[in-house]
């Protein structure tokens, strides 16, 4: 893809702040700075609004709701309507995936050049100190074009899909993300090896859209990363889709044969030979470390991300890191939070060290899953006397009119002070409503405050009352 960064719109080098990388956690720590009257600079190589504007969060969704709409209208009966013929056209479904990317990314110019931040079109990397001041070399085609100064340094580069040996993406038979999301056709048998966010999402489209889906995971659970009672609930839904999952997977190299693989997959004590003509490799991601000017610093690199501080601070005086470079969890609004928390750190301003734990996690699959804090087992790992609530969406007036009865809400309390431990959902629309328990563990309120409140009906959300309801046993609907 063509770089859609803006030429560099003043001669000037000297800043307060150079951000390297116009990602989501680069492009909003770079305005937060111009905001806070910070003279300040992006340095950018490929496109602003990083992997997830062009792709990764945006064009995804965007694929998913193309998903979403063929399962609907192959379940028009249920609703009182009735079509023929119904079918899809995979080129337009793929341009507006990219026209909906390309809209933002240039937004992000608009938003840098309006706030009067400059772009300069290169390779950023740390070239040493000059007096109090550090260095950052912005080179093009492996040529330098320019040497800006800045007191501060952000470095926000990102990372990219791991690659395992064996399963090196070819670009026909075997993909990374970025093949998945721009399919020429419709892959009949289709291996999805991972099973976190990007995996079942991907999962997800192709399966919505008629292929026939295989997810493989070497663990002995889906979305390994949530609750396990919500990821066996999901694991449920998509097998009652058509999905196949085999967990605990030992996967052997794919053996190559015209326009088809052959992958034997070992689990639970048996083998077994299957085809496919192609397979999506989802098996995490590595943060951008290289060739950005981290040898002889105090950065530490741990398992290729950057370690830091609650602000954001590396091992090096002057030198920060946020998103993914700087570690899990690799979201984007994580990114955003860590470039304006630093940032305000920088200009002095009264802010709490981050916390981890109430960054949401969504993922749009159907049905979603979204959480924020720990998981019961985390909890009760941890020491803590806990107290579980649950509420099925089957008994939600809302979700049986929308035909999505499917999904439960799930809470978990520390039982002695009532604080929310960790809250968790799967169902429609569930990535929507997670923000209620976010900001019910930023304000750090109890379940007294959170039984109190009154929730909209008929709304989906009324689940999240009932499972607060439900761990003190008070629940009224079920």
């Amino acid at each position: 893809m063509a770089a859609n960064v803006s030429p560099t719109p003043t001669k000037d080098t000297d800043f307060d702040v150079v951000v390297i990388g116009g990602g989501p956690g680069g492009y909003v720590a770079a305005i937060r700075a111009a905001q806070l009257k910070m003279k300040v600079a992006v340095v950018e190589s490929t496109h602003l609004g990083g992997i997830c504007l062009n792709w990764g969060c945006i064009p995804t969704k965007a694929l998913l709701r193309s998903a979403e709409i063929n399962h609907l209208l192959h379940h028009l009966d249920e609703f009182g309507f009735a079509a023929d013929n119904i079918r899809f056209d995979l080129d337009k479904i793929v341009k507006r995936s990219r026209a909906v990317a390309q809209q933002l990314a240039s937004g992000v110019g608009h938003l840098l050049k309006k706030n009067k931040v400059p772009v300069f079109d290169g390779h950023g990397k740390l070239a040493g100190v000059a007096g109090d001041k550090r260095k950052v070399e912005v080179s093009k085609d492996g040529k330098p074009v320019a040497m800006l100064t800045a007191k501060h340094v952000i470095l926000a580069t990102g990372a990219r899909a791991r690659v395992l040996p064996g399963l090196e993406p070819d670009g026909r038979l075997i993909w990374s993300y970025r093949e998945a999301m721009v399919p020429t056709s419709m892959p009949k048998k289709l291996l999805v090896i991972g099973s976190g966010a990007i995996g079942i999402e991907f999962a997800s489209f192709y399966r919505n859209l008629g292929a026939e889906v295989t997810v493989a995971e070497v663990v002995d659970r889906i979305l390994p990363v949530e609750d396990e009672e919500i990821a066996a609930f999901a694991r449920k839904q998509f097998e009652k889709q058509g999905m196949r999952i085999i967990t605990g997977a030992k996967i052997g190299t794919p053996e190559r044969k015209g326009e088809t693989a052959t992958v034997t997959i070992e689990s639970g004590g048996k083998s077994e030979t299957l085809e496919f003509d192609r397979i999506i490799s989802a098996v995490g991601i590595v943060g951008n470390v290289e060739n950005i000017g981290l040898e002889g610093t105090k950065v530490v690199v741990e398992k290729t991300h950057v370690l830091i501080d609650g602000f954001c601070r590396t091992g090096e005086p002057g030198v920060y890191a946020i998103g993914d470079i700087a570690g899990a969890p690799w979201l984007a609004h994580k990114a955003s939070h860590e470039g304006v928390l630093c940032v305000e750190k920088i200009a002095g301003k009264d802010v709490h060290p981050i916390d981890w734990t109430n960054i949401p996690g969504c993922t749009y699959c159907r049905p979603q899953v979204a959480s924020v804090g720990w998981t019961e087992a985390r909890a009760r790992k941890e020491g803590r006397e806990v107290r579980v609530g649950r509420f099925p969406f089957i008994g939600n007036g809302k979700a049986i009119a929308m035909g999505e009865p499917e999904g439960m809400a799930k809470t978990v309390f520390d039982a002695k002070t009532g604080e929310l431990l960790g809250a968790h959902l799967v169902g429609a629309e569930v990535t929507e409503m997670i923000q209620g328990y976010v900001i019910a563990r930023t304000l750090e309120t109890t379940e007294v405050e959170l039984m109190h409140t009154v929730f909209p009906h008929p709304t989906v959300s009324e689940t999240m009352h009932e499972a607060v309801l439900s761990a003190w046993g008070q629940t009224i609907h079920f």
